[in-house]
């Protein structure tokens, strides 16, 4: 869908900005005196461009060129200070030299450090405006998480992370300040060296295997990457458009080293893995009140395990044995091999790196494999132009079988009689042997029902910096994201089910392209240091996808679609593209005063033609005032910083071609079935029953936020925190029901808002810190309050969302209370079921925390980090099935009970006595809902340095060996399953805070070996 011809309009924009642009910094002033002239360059001798070159006692100030030149007038009696972000300030006097060649030193101070931030564009943190949070790539390598997302869970403020499942390979979510938009995406995006790249859910195939696919960026190798920056608020996120609404991860991969000869790094870790599984009773075996079935004979079957005690029990006059429905997992093997290579020479470097990634999970039929190749080099041509290129592969390959509560193995296993015998699998003629009707058996489905996905992927990114002067730089950035993936469901039919077996092919088509230009100035005018940043940005995006399948399987173990006695397929492709136009002025005034203004204009062809152009900015300042304090109150404060700022950002959360009604794919019911058009040689589509509407706009959010940064005590404790209140208004809600009069059963409307408040707080200390001994610790906390203010004139709720409560809370059937809040007990005993359903439970935590320690004595280093969450509901669904089937642990005490609550006969309490089994089989939805509260020691590591001595007659330059375990231990006083971290059916909006039936999580042990030469 094209865009408007605003877009031209807008094209004007760019290349008056750039006149205004140069002619503001063509200024420059000089003082008629002795001239020098000289080279600044880092300890490698690589030229410092753009470093700051001042006259103490003077008013000459200039700046180094692309070669690291300058040329300045200068009174000999002064001296020269040299400046440049993530280098130590150096002072030089003048005497009679005319020639100078200055080498700077790298500033390690925390308090300088130097920090990517949006585009690419570093900054020294001390400067920020906005709250920006950076972990190196060794810090996110020790937690040993095969996805690169669950590497930061925990360990930064604001961000929630969960994990839809134990699978190898398996998605996890991240959100960053709350869920904003009420039905599109609510996930960070993702940017990767300046480039934005995919993170969806992929895997899963419709009317195939139920459970969670594989979020995109568990491509990415961890290993290649240099450090990650998290950019929380829309102040910092609003150059990156629409997108960025919702926060960013930025990734910077690693440059060459500079070492002339080539460098190589090897690391190998293996790890081994053991199921967390939720308690259960294996006291009582098969039956029902009382009465064994044994699950063999056609009228023994049951699925229910309200059966005699095993102890008691006798089969063919012997003690029956126990069997263990556990045994079915295994210990799962996890392999990570990877080798890179780095150098340089005096105008470029390299870095390769190959990584072959092996996990094995702890359920059979469940593995992932990934290879990943990644090269990157950079190269100076000329005096002015400094090029980057980089393609980053990836292949991968899933298999596993459907999770939920569907027809995979799981839902049989974990509610399966301990008194049935699983072997043998089959009966002898070779048909199905199963103690219960409607369901596969666990060991039949390994053999008979897979999920496979195949991904090529592709991430070139070319990058020119072109530096005409010492003060300018443009930058030519063309990134790409392509890849294509193979899906393959494969289920043999099951007739003691009624299942006639099914093949499903898809094939998906991605490609997505970001490029931009950018003009970046920086200029010194006295005590002012003035950066500008003008840029246009294009970014289109290109989807295909390609079902084919075959239902009706007539011949056995002939995977391929023609043996499917029906045969029907569907293509659907989507493309669309964004153009933006984007400025920023960031202005420091004698280095405690900080002002950045940030505005674009961004075009979106999925909005309405007339108004898919929009406009939003930021302005954001922060103050030094730790600049102002004496001498002794300094040694005490190293430094403070008061930061606020305000931003409005818009977001496209709306899928293609939501403003026009398409034609889709016409069927006919018959007394057969429903079948898709074509019939008899003719096709038939219909409009389909939602409705377009083409005044779409863009969503809103606004956002307030504040910000305190304190270091004390030679940078021993620091501090940080924030306050924000962000509030999305028009969001985009697709399905919203219209009346059947219309002709159209739903469509998308501008309705919603959605509020998030919340404060993110973090304090890092080092308590000891010797030649030999060193502590460091790190606490972070955040509590975030969001409400659904409004879904929409008549709109009440939409699923999960309800006005005027939390985003996404669970409501169905309940229990009535007494006005003390108790149960109220029906003369029979049981619990009153209201009449009324209502809301029953919240997914969002009360808060999140984590505490991060690292011990270092000589070459030992040990680490160990908790990961805390207080409240936030979760849906058991094992634990429900669990009532009903006799397979809870709680269902181990039996016989007679008393509920405790109000009796609604005469008010008084409840001294009726129930069976056990009605009382767990008549439980309500609301019983289902757990309180998610938990604490994680997510991840503990040892490791140990070889000395530099040991080496020295070893081809070796360094070497280590580390020890690491995950999930070493999980306390979750209410939730009844092992890991209340889940989310079964992937990382969707409303599938969130749902345990149902999914492979689980771990406990795992690592070795590590790595080495260089």
């Amino acid at each position: 869908m094209a865009l408007s011809a605003k877009s031209a309009v807008s094209g004007c924009f760019v290349p008056l900005c750039v006149v205004c642009f140069l002619a503001l910094f063509s200024f420059s002033a000089s003082a008629q005196k002795r001239a020098i002239t000289g080279t600044v360059a880092d300890s490698s001798g690589t030229p410092v461009i753009g470093a700051t070159v001042r006259e103490k006692g003077g008013k000459a100030v200039t700046t180094c060129g692309a070669d690291g030149t300058f040329k300045l007038t200068v009174d000999e009696k002064n001296s020269l200070v040299i400046s440049s972000i993530g280098f130590l300030n150096t002072e030089v006097p003048v005497g009679s030299k005319t020639t100078f060649a200055i080498t700077l030193t790298s500033n390690t101070s925390a308090l300088n450090a130097v920090v990517v931030t949006a585009l690419g564009v570093k900054r020294e943190k001390r400067n920020l405006t906005f709250s920006s949070q950076q972990l190196n790539g060794e810090e996110l390598l020790k937690t040993k998480e095969p996805n690169l997302v669950n590497t930061l869970a925990g360990k930064v403020p604001g961000i929630q992370i969960t994990s839809s499942s134990g699978n190898a390979g398996a998605s996890s979510r991240i959100v960053i300040r709350g869920n904003s938009s009420p039905t599109g995406e609510n996930q960070a995006l993702f940017v990767i060296d300046g480039v934005p790249v995919d993170n969806s859910e992929t895997g899963n195939i419709g009317g195939g295997a139920a459970g969670s696919g594989v979020n995109r960026i568990a491509d990415i190798d961890p290993a290649i990457i240099e450090n990650v920056n998290i950019l929380k608020g829309a102040a910092a996120t609003a150059l990156y458009g629409s997108s960025g609404a919702r926060g960013v991860v930025l990734i910077t991969t690693k440059n060459g080293g500079v070492d002339k000869k080539p460098v190589f790094n090897f690391s190998s870790d293996a790890s081994f893995e053991h199921p967390l599984l939720p308690e259960r009773q294996n006291i009582y075996g098969q039956g029902t009140t009382g009465i064994f079935y044994n699950g063999e004979d056609a009228d023994r079957k049951t699925s229910l395990s309200w059966g005699p005690r095993m102890d008691t029990l006798k089969v063919n006059g012997q003690p029956a044995p126990t069997y263990d429905p556990y045994d079915f997992f295994r210990t799962g093997i996890t392999t990570n091999n990877t080798i890179s290579a780095s150098g340089s020479n005096n105008n470029s470097n390299y870095f390769l790196s190959y990584s072959y990634f092996n996990q094995k999970g702890v359920m059979p039929g469940n593995d992932f494999k990934r290879h990943s190749f990644f090269a990157k080099y950079n190269s100076r041509i000329g005096k002015y132009v400094n090029t980057t290129f980089q393609m980053g592969y990836n292949n991968s390959k899933q298999d596993r079988l459907p999770e939920g509560a569907s027809n995979g193995p799981l839902f049989v296993l974990l509610l399966q009689p301990v008194s049935w015998n699983p072997y043998p699998v089959l009966m002898p003629d070779g048909t199905q042997r199963g103690y219960r009707y409607s369901r596969n058996m666990p060991l039949w489905t390994l053999d008979n029902i897979s999920n496979d996905s195949k991904v090529n992927r592709f991430l070139p990114v070319f990058t020119a910096n072109i530096t005409p002067t010492s003060w300018l730089t443009i930058t030519e950035r063309l990134g790409a994201d392509i890849y294509t993936e193979s899906d393959k469901y494969i289920e043999h039919p099951s007739p003691q089910i009624g299942l006639t077996g099914q093949i499903r092919n898809q094939n998906i088509n991605f490609r997505q392209f970001n490029n931009d230009l950018i003009i970046n100035a920086t200029k010194t005018f006295g005590k002012f240091n003035v950066n500008l940043l003008l840029g246009n940005n294009i970014y289109t995006t290109y989807i295909q996808y390609m079902n084919i399948n075959g239902t009706g399987l007539n011949i056995n173990d002939f995977n391929n679609l023609s043996s499917g006695s029906t045969i029907t397929g569907t293509e659907s492709y989507t493309q669309t593209r964004k153009v933006g136009f984007y400025s920023q002025a960031n202005i420091e005034y004698n280095r405690f005063l900080n002002l950045s203004l940030t505005g674009r204009y961004d075009g979106s062809s999925v909005l309405n033609p007339d108004k898919n152009f929009y406009p939003y900015g930021s302005a954001a300042a922060s103050f030094i005032f730790s600049e102002f304090l004496g001498q002794k109150a300094s040694n005490i404060i190293n430094f403070g910083k008061v930061r606020l700022s305000y931003a409005t950002v818009g977001n496209d959360g709306v899928g293609a071609y939501a403003l026009s009604t398409p034609y889709v794919q016409a069927g006919r019911n018959t007394n057969a079935g429903f079948f898709q058009f074509p019939f008899q040689g003719q096709q038939g589509f219909l409009l389909t029953t939602a409705l377009g509407n083409p005044t779409l706009i863009n969503e809103r959010l606004n956002e307030y936020e504040a910000g305190l940064e304190m270091r004390f005590l030679n940078d021993r404790i620091n501090f940080e925190g924030s306050y924000f209140s962000r509030r999305s208004k028009n969001g985009l809600i697709p399905g919203s029901q219209i009346t059947n009069a219309t002709g159209y059963s739903n469509t998308t409307f501008n309705s919603a808002e959605i509020s998030n408040k919340g404060i993110e707080l973090l304090l890092g200390a080092t308590p000891v810190k010797t030649k030999d001994f060193s502590w460091n610790i790190t606490l972070n906390f955040s509590k975030i309050k969001n409400e659904v203010l409004t879904l929409g004139p008549d709109i009440d709720q939409l699923g999960r969302l309800i006005k005027g409560q939390p985003y996404n809370v669970f409501f169905g059937n309940r229990y009535k209370r007494a006005s003390n809040g108790e149960l109220l007990i029906d003369a029979g005993g049981l619990p009153v079921v209201d009449p009324q359903q209502g809301i029953v439970g919240d997914i969002n935590p009360d808060w999140l925390a984590g505490m991060d320690n690292s011990f270092r004595y000589k070459q030992f280093s040990l680490s160990f980090f908790f990961d805390m969450k207080k409240g936030g509901d979760v849906q058991n669904d094992v634990e429900s099935a669990g009532f009903y089937y006799g397979t809870a642990k709680v269902t181990a005490t039996r016989g007679s009970m008393v509920v405790k609550g109000i009796s609604e006969v005469d008010g008084k309490p409840n001294t009726v006595a129930v069976d056990a089994q009605t009382y767990y089989q008549t439980r309500q939805y609301e019983s289902t809902i757990q309180d998610g509260t938990y604490i994680k020691l997510r991840n503990v590591s040892l490791s140990y340095l070889l000395p530099a001595s040991f080496l020295a007659k070893t081809p070796f330059k360094s070497a280590s060996l580390a020890v690491s375990g995950r999930n070493l231990w999980i306390y979750s006083p209410h939730f009844t399953g092992a890991d209340p971290e889940v989310s079964s059916y992937g990382t969707g909006n409303s599938s969130q805070g749902i345990y149902a039936f999914s492979t689980p999580t771990a406990r795992s042990i690592n070795f590590s070996l790595k080495f260089s030469f």
